[in-house]
């Protein structure tokens, strides 16, 4: 309030009810009641920082965790995994020692593994667009293919 009595117009609404300012403190209050873990906000920041606009989002049909009848004497199966962004599949097996994956059809491609801020790492793909990656994700995960000119992400998932 001024000292002729009234509200400046800026921040306040006619009840000179400052909503900044609550917004601040209520701000301030969440930081110290309730602070965001830093692995949560590390997370959070990196999956942020690996948005492609542009991006394909190729869609999990197939995952052997959910649709996969279970095989009698096969204790420890790899997991199987199968995405699709329009005509392009992608197979990736997920198994103790990394990765291992066609893209169908097969053609020239760049191929990164993508699990946190600044965590791609690349992976050579074939001519018959065969790749491998003897790294097992340890957390959430997502593929970022580069064929041609398009660009496909894979949906997010625990290894």
């Amino acid at each position: 309030m001024d000292d002729d009595g009234t509200f400046p117009a800026e921040g306040f609404d006619e009840a000179g009810f400052d909503g900044d300012l609550l917004e601040e403190e209520l701000r301030e209050a969440a930081a110290v009641l309730d602070p965001v873990p830093p692995e949560l906000r590390r997370v959070a920041m990196g999956a942020y920082a690996l948005h492609d606009l542009d991006a394909e989002i190729a869609e999990l049909t197939f995952d052997s965790l959910v649709d996969a009848l279970p095989v009698r004497g096969v204790p420890q199966a790899p997991r199987m995994l199968t995405f699709r962004a329009g005509e392009l599949t992608v197979d990736v097996e997920v198994t103790e020692e990394g990765l291992i994956g066609q893209v169908l059809p097969p053609q020239p491609a760049r191929i990164e593994v993508l699990g946190g801020p600044q965590t791609a790492q690349p992976v050579a793909v074939d001519t018959l667009g065969r790749f491998t990656s003897d790294q097992t994700p340890a957390g959430p995960f997502a593929l970022r293919l580069r064929t041609g000119g398009t660009v496909v992400v894979t949906e997010w998932l625990r290894a």
